[in-house]
């Protein structure tokens, strides 16, 4: 097995796993957020190959990360249902530890939806502790946002 950087060539194959694994929601575009994630600064996609015929591989694994300049974050953490339980999860979070130490995060953080308990179990046995906060949330592409006296990312960057 192999662990490298996902480029925007393995899209198509990390949504296809991350639908396998029941990772994706109808209102949210998978493809858009693996976009952002391999293009943006402060973020990457790992991928796990089994290795086949030379120059050739099978994706069996993902995790998203990045780093808001306050916390790390992971997401998309997916493993072939074929492949689960045999310690691969472990090793694709342990690499996105690594890249978010290295990248400066003090903390990792993620969201699993409560009533995956099976999910739960696997951080916990990671080390991970549930936190008693709430998570909130508000879509920004709705259109009705205010208007704002905070200068844009592209006004900050001129």
């Amino acid at each position: 097995m192999t662990i490298r950087l996902l480029t925007l060539a393995d899209g198509p194959q990390a949504v296809a796993l991350w639908e396998q694994v029941g990772l994706t929601r109808p209102w949210n575009d998978p493809m858009a957020d693996f976009v952002r994630a391999v293009t943006g600064p402060s973020s990457t996609v790992l991928g796990m190959y089994q290795h086949g015929a030379p120059g050739e591989g099978v994706l069996v694994g993902t995790a998203m990360a990045g780093y808001d300049g306050h916390r790390g974050w992971v997401y998309y953490l997916a493993v072939d249902p074929s492949r689960q339980g045999s310690g691969l999860g472990a090793a694709l979070l342990a690499g996105a530890e690594q890249w978010l130490v290295d990248a400066g995060a003090p903390k990792v953080e993620l969201m699993v939806r409560r009533d995956n308990h099976a999910v739960v179990g696997f951080y916990q046995r990671a080390g991970y502790s549930v936190e008693d906060v709430a998570v909130l949330s508000r879509w920004l592409t709705s259109g009705e946002l205010g208007v704002s006296a905070v200068p844009s990312p592209a006004e900050t960057h001129s």
